[in-house]
């Protein structure tokens, strides 16, 4: 995989490490023709978007995806998956409303160990989580490794790796007796930055002394300067437009327009 990249929160491998959440830590999944309708979901969106997906993980109220982002669509990819599964769900169980948050968690993971440490950990969630052993946990990508590929690029993985599916349990197995998953902790935290941190790193980003002067910028590198801070983590949209000395709607509409 590629070298790694500065502190930006735009993947050079395209590859990201998702959670999506449930609304109030509710449950998502009541039986297992919901997981299969949510992997359905997963099938569907990746023919409509084209992504490679590494590896997965349906736990009670959140789920796990390393995906890699061929075509820059991570947005509308998770969007598109969330609004299948709130249909069928909201359908099925007689209930309006979100089922997921709005806004995803997502980090890009630049470099092979990172991968293959985020892919092992996803697996061993059922297990660190007291649900069942990693290995006989049926909704999680790990049977797709060490038996009949489905929904993952196993492949692709185990090439780049330069692993056989044996090392790859054996990778697993390892880890699993020392009781790694209990030291490791790739969760998200809920960082929120000071005025002064969301300055100080939108200059790092974007290796300028004064950030007021994006206002200067013509319209279309402005937009585009906006989204590229609108990815770092723990700056929300009114102190960005606050900071920036901007209209909200204004970071709204950038924001937007990079969606559609």
């Amino acid at each position: 995989m590629p070298r790694d990249c500065r502190e930006n929160q735009k993947s050079y491998t395209g590859v990201y490490h998702v959670i999506l959440r449930s609304i109030n830590q509710q449950e998502i999944f009541y039986d297992n023709t919901d997981r299969r309708k949510f992997l359905k979901c997963i099938k569907e969106t990746k023919e409509k978007y084209h992504y490679d997906l590494y590896a997965y993980v349906l736990m009670h109220n959140h789920v796990h995806l390393v995906i890699m982002d061929k075509e820059d669509k991570l947005s509308k990819i998770i969007q598109s998956l969330a609004i299948s599964y709130a249909l069928y769900f909201n359908k099925k169980y007689n209930r309006i409303g979100h089922v997921f948050y709005n806004r995803f968690k997502s980090k890009y993971v630049e470099n092979l160990p990172y991968l293959l440490n985020i892919i092992r950990y996803i697996h061993f969630n059922p297990e660190k989580s007291g649900i069942s052993q990693y290995s006989k946990y049926y909704w999680s990508s790990y049977h797709e490794y060490s038996q009949v590929s489905r929904l993952i690029e196993t492949e692709k993985v185990l090439k780049m790796a330069e692993m056989s599916k044996r090392n790859f349990e054996i990778f697993h197995i390892e880890y699993g007796k020392a009781k790694g998953y209990e030291k490791d902790d790739f969760e998200f935290e809920n960082v929120k930055l000071s005025d002064e941190q969301a300055i100080k790193k939108i200059k790092q980003l974007l290796n300028i002394e004064n950030i007021v002067s994006i206002q200067n910028e013509k319209v279309d590198e402005r937009d585009r300067l906006i989204v590229q801070i609108a990815r770092l983590e723990g700056i929300e949209r009114k102190q960005l437009a606050r900071i920036l000395g901007m209209n909200e709607r204004t970071i709204y509409r950038a924001i937007k327009k990079k969606d559609e």
